[in-house]
């Protein structure tokens, strides 16, 4: 079957040339991987290597995608999905300015009007633009923090919140009608104009999203003493994160290397904040400007990591410490002033740290847990519309926060705002930095530490291989471990929950992932991402200490890694 379609590709008259060399002299098993199947929407989009291939990201599967989102919208929306149009963004990586103008070549040939930035922005802005232009969609072109050899594509509806799987589902309905990738309709550039079909948008959009921006400070006359080394990671947030901070005050430092839109990356190993080695270079800054806080986002500037000095060294805080002391320094500060809504919402997830939801229920407040993906959050904040419930806070453990709901996604320009003026708040006044005001987070509510293992699996045999380790928790679910009973057992795919015998039904959307809570609170959680061939294993447990905590957690990690290399 798949040798079919890449003799298909090999002999496309008019195939891309580059796409076209990259099908000669591989092997049979290349080729395989290439093309036995369609690439798979998941978590986050659309996301894959870039190469010719079914199940690769290239102008053709690109072309696939944006056909079927094009149907969608004239199905669902009509002639309003023209008028309405789509805003579409795109970040630093390979072929991302050529994608996302290939995705409004598609789109215009249904008639359906696109609003493209001249140049790579920000996804949170993104979810902005299409809220602030009454969109009927958006689209960003991304492969966040992964290799420099993917790429990716991700939608958003109107409500700029990335499409949820009952319609997302539909939207890979129409997208897998398409049977011929190669006859599929475009426009070029120059008709697109003409007929008013191209729309190019930047620095006005950029204006008024910096506007919102600016009213996540609580205190934006606080004292601003900290000094700050800020790293983009070559990435999307190097210009708006830099004046940003600079234009409210702050002492900002940026790692120059790492101001370059390189799409290489070549100054990390891997371009993602939640890895400490992405702090290289912010460190050997910071070390030599004596700064407090370094702060770095991910490429298309939705996540965002932070590091705190301590006894001359740099403490790189987890997204979950982050969340609670974001949490903390939120809530405590707008009690304070007085400005808390009676009805206040939280929302985190099902992998994130439980410290967080503690802060908030003691605070009052209801905190609400959702599948894993911001997308999640976002369709929950729009729930709240029109309703006596104000949103307060959302963030999941993978470093995505956002504090305002002008965007309903993920938004690293949101978080720095708020962890800098908490840093220098706390400097300021109680002369603390934020890991003294984690240790006291954690004496009011005990200490919580999580882990993450990823267990990279490629390839189709990688896939089975996620599948049977995946299904022997599931199926067989564990009573003990380490000799401590289970409490909780929670199915996503199945949609149920089983506590001290009882079974009862949960209400989420159907995701491939189990939980454990065992007796003494620690609990883990067993997932196939959805965009990048592995198994994560999340950990979480509550200890008196530290050290006890992290005791507890080595302790799950080798009983868990040990039960999954045993699945063959």
């Amino acid at each position: 079957m798949w040798r079919d379609e890449y003799l298909r590709w090999l002999n496309q008259p008019d195939l891309d040339p580059a796409l076209k060399a990259d099908l000669l002299d591989k092997s049979d098993k290349e080729l395989e991987e290439m093309f036995y199947g369609p690439l798979a929407f998941g978590t986050g989009g659309m996301r894959g290597l870039l190469s010719a291939g079914t199940n690769r990201l290239n102008i053709y599967t690109i072309r696939k995608a944006n056909d079927g989102l094009a149907r969608y919208l004239i199905k669902t929306k009509g002639d309003k999905a023209k008028t309405q149009g789509v805003v579409i963004a795109h970040d630093n990586r390979r072929m991302s300015k050529e994608f996302a103008l290939e995705s409004a070549k598609v789109l215009g040939a249904y008639g359906i009007k696109s609003f493209l930035f001249e140049d790579l922005r920000p996804t949170p802005e993104l979810s902005f633009a299409t809220r602030h232009l009454h969109a009927a969609a958006g689209i960003v072109v991304t492969a966040s923090h992964n290799p420099p050899n993917y790429n990716g594509y991700k939608i958003y509806d109107e409500y700029g919140c990335q499409f949820t799987p009952q319609y997302a589902d539909v939207i890979v309905k129409y997208v897998n009608e398409v049977t011929d990738l190669f006859s599929i309709k475009t426009l070029d550039e120059k008709t697109l104009s003409e007929k008013g079909l191209l729309n190019y948008i930047g620095e006005e959009i950029d204006i008024l999203y910096i506007e919102q921006l600016k009213t996540v400070q609580i205190h934006p006359d606080v004292k601003k003493d900290v000094r700050i080394v800020f790293t983009p990671l070559h990435g999307a947030s190097a210009e708006i994160g830099v004046s940003l901070m600079k234009s409210l005050g702050y002492q900002v430092y940026p790692v120059e290397e790492q101001m370059i839109h390189d799409p290489a990356f070549g100054t990390v190993k891997s371009p993602n904040p939640e890895n400490a080695s992405a702090f290289e270079y912010a460190i050997r800054l910071g070390k030599k400007v004596h700064a407090d806080l370094l702060i770095a986002t991910d490429p298309d500037a939705d996540r965002l990591g932070v590091g705190v000095r301590h006894n001359d060294d740099y403490v790189l805080l987890t997204g979950n410490q982050t969340g609670a002391i974001l949490i903390n320094y939120l809530l405590s500060e707008r009690k304070k002033m007085n400005t808390l809504p009676k009805k206040g919402v939280v929302f985190n997830t099902i992998v994130t740290s439980d410290l967080g939801a503690k802060i908030a229920r003691n605070y009052g407040f209801e905190v609400i847990q959702t599948l894993t993906g911001f997308k999640y959050i976002g369709e929950q904040i729009r729930f709240l519309e029109n309703t006596d419930k104000e949103f307060l806070f959302g963030y999941e453990e993978s470093y995505g926060y956002v504090i305002k709901d002008f965007v309903r996604d993920k938004d690293s320009l949101q978080a720095l705002l708020l962890a800098t003026e908490a840093a220098a708040y706390y400097q300021s006044v109680e002369n603390k930095t934020l890991l003294d005001k984690l240790n006291d987070i954690y004496e009011t509510y005990g200490v919580h530490l999580e882990a993450l293992h990823n267990i990279d699996l490629f390839g189709i045999e990688g896939a089975n291989r996620i599948q049977r380790i995946v299904e022997r928790f599931r199926i067989n679910p564990l009573t003990t471990l380490n000799q401590v009973p289970v409490q909780i057992f929670e199915d996503y795919l199945y949609s149920y929950r089983i506590e001290s015998k009882f079974k009862t039904i949960l209400n989420f959307d159907k995701t491939n992932a189990v939980k454990y809570v065992l007796e003494n609170g620690s609990w883990f959680v067993l997932r196939p991402s959805g965009t990048e061939p592995k198994l994560k294993i999340y950990i979480g447990v509550i200890g008196d200490s530290v050290a006890l905590a992290k005791s507890e957690i080595d302790a799950i990690s080798q009983a868990l890694l040990q039960m999954v290399e045993e699945i063959k």
